[in-house]
């Protein structure tokens, strides 16, 4: 192959490394039976395609040959290591006598079972929930610990002890990698669930970097809603789907041209995806209709509600208060208790939600957690007390990662160091 073919042919492999790498994983935790051997040699399968795809070219299925190749190198690795320990020698032994994997056989389905059964081993209920779902969140869609973090209102040491400890939970315990029975799909699904719904939050609005959304984080959350809800059509699982499409259906409108914040109130609701609103719609209404209504189908309720509305001004306020008051009943936490002021100053006005704001952070809760502070900020400056609202301003400012967010915060201070600023009707953290 030409030099000059070499940048192109590397940036495929990095694509295809974005894009496939999680289900190649899978396969490999499949054919070797260990988490972090199936990931050294996921790396050392990446490592060989750099080295030899310019070379040789690349091969005609990238996918199955990035399988073949860790196998082979996992072994390889194994028989080093058998060295210094014989069981590791007799493992390698016992991997090469199985089948090489058929790349005939290494089709879409395939690799879906293999992540189903990825999923339900991470959210096996020997673990610890926060294992489950940060093991889930690093294997099955390879967030950083970093990122899952964030998602946990925790820190990167804990989350990686987290994991640590899962991987040998699970080979201590000789956790089977398979998807459970019938009878055993209910009691693991709402862990699932919680999994699917964290890692559509961290691409529909991350925590930190450069851009406002991560579109291969919510499509991944979203294939796996779909799945889910095809293998296991309960209620909630059809509601988490619902409110995963209806949310994304407002992804295009989210941000401008040049990749700045646009809030809900001044979105182009033109460019909402009027198929995904009318697929959600029809999800929710499935899963209404079998009476069980869960946290994620009240949620997917109330994105419903938005979705209906032609302005923001013709919200049906009063409705999503109400819903917001169920959904603290069956799921209370503090971030609900947040979403819920919010709507209460937009259907009573900015002192009632500043109120309860207020309350929230009183008692401790979500101090840390930056849209806390740009909503209290918001409804400061919507009530005209500017230095007040400077001030809560900065310390949103303090707590932002992410750089559009960033810049939108820095105008809003831009605009109030000026005068009063003007009365949109919006907060920094709504999306």
């Amino acid at each position: 192959m030409s030099q000059d073919a070499a940048p192109e042919l590397r940036e495929r492999i990095d694509s295809l490394y974005r894009s496939e790498s999680r289900k190649v994983l899978a396969t490999l935790i499949r054919l070797l039976g260990d988490f972090d051997l199936a990931e050294e040699a996921l790396q050392d399968a990446f490592v060989a395609a750099v080295e030899r795809w310019p070379r040789d070219g690349p091969p005609a299925n990238p996918r199955a040959w990035l399988i073949s190749t860790g196998r082979f190198k996992a072994i390889d690795r194994l028989r080093r290591r058998s060295r210094f320990d014989r069981m590791l020698g007799e493992l390698a032994a016992r991997l090469d006598d199985r089948p090489a994997p058929d790349p005939a056989e290494q089709d879409d389905q395939a690799l879906e079972d293999d992540r189903l059964r990825l999923i339900f081993t991470c959210c096996h209920p020997a673990l610890s929930p926060d294992a489950q779902v940060a093991m889930t969140l690093r294997e099955v869609c390879g967030l950083t610990t970093e990122e899952i973090a964030r998602a946990f209102l925790s820190t990167p040491p804990t989350v990686a002890q987290r994991i640590v400890r899962a991987k040998a939970k699970i080979r201590a315990a000789r956790i089977p990698y398979e998807v459970p029975p019938p009878g055993q799909l209910p009691d693991r699904l709402d862990t699932v669930l919680q999994v699917v719904y964290l890692v559509f939050t961290e691409g529909y609005a991350p925590a930190s970097g450069g851009a406002a959304v991560r579109p291969e984080l919510a499509d991944e959350a979203i294939r796996l809603g779909r799945l889910l809800a095809e293998l296991l059509p309960e209620p909630e699982a059809l509601g988490l789907l619902a409110l995963l499409l209806l949310q994304d259906s407002r992804r295009a409108a989210r941000t401008s041209a040049d990749g700045e914040l646009v809030l809900l109130p001044d979105q182009d609701r033109a460019r909402w995806d009027q198929g995904r609103i009318a697929e959600g719609a029809a999800l929710l209404e499935r899963a209404i209709s079998s009476g069980q209504v869960g946290s994620y189908t009240l949620q997917a309720t109330i994105a419903a509600t938005h979705a209906r509305a032609p302005t923001a001004e013709a919200t049906d306020w009063d409705r999503i208060v109400g819903l917001y008051d169920l959904l603290a009943r069956a799921d209370p936490s503090p971030v609900v208790a947040l979403n819920r002021a919010v709507a209460v100053a937009m259907r009573d006005g900015p002192a009632s939600g500043l109120a309860l704001v207020d309350a929230i952070l009183a008692r401790g809760q979500l101090d840390a957690y930056q849209p806390a502070h740009a909503t209290r900020a918001d409804l400061l400056r919507r009530l005209g007390r500017t230095a007040e609202a400077r001030a809560a301003y900065r310390r949103a400012l303090e707590l932002t990662r992410q750089e559009p967010q960033r810049r939108f915060i820095e105008r809003r201070l831009g605009e109030l160091a000026g005068g009063p600023g003007d009365d949109d009707a919006s907060r920094a953290s709504r999306r």
